[in-house]
């Protein structure tokens, strides 16, 4: 005879697993420094890649100007800025990256953890009706 608490639950459960499980599950396979790290790493490489795109452009529209100016352009000073718009924008960039990371890593342990209390809760449903 099925048990409708025990269907109940494991209707839910599917459906978890169906919905937000599929993300949030592969998450806690990892440690928690080795998810925001990687996805800092992932950041910081595609912060690079979009800084260099944007300087490029910049240079690339105003290439007339810098040919004009070859002579009296100080490049020291001019790549200077450029790194230094650089550092900052990478760090607020990165900041923002590990507080988001972390805040789905916590929440993403704190619904799987509720996905196992189902599970254990499950498990000693069968056992009872043995």
């Amino acid at each position: 005879m099925l048990d409708e608490k025990r269907v109940r639950l494991m209707t839910q459960m599917a459906s978890y697993e169906e919905t937000d499980g599929r993300k949030m599950i592969p998450v806690t396979t990892w440690f928690r420094s080795d998810y925001v790290g990687f996805n800092m790493v992932k950041s910081a490489l595609s912060i690079t890649i979009v800084y260099v795109l944007v300087v490029g452009t910049y240079i690339f529209c105003n290439v007339e100007k810098y040919i004009a100016d070859f002579y009296k352009t100080d490049f020291m000073s001019l790549l200077r800025r450029f790194l230094s718009i650089y550092a900052v924008v990478t760090i607020a960039y990165l900041l923002v990256a590990f507080l988001l990371y972390t805040y789905r890593y916590n929440k993403a342990r704190k619904s799987v953890r509720t996905y196992q209390r189902a599970l254990s809760l499950l498990l000693t449903m069968y056992h009872m009706n043995e």
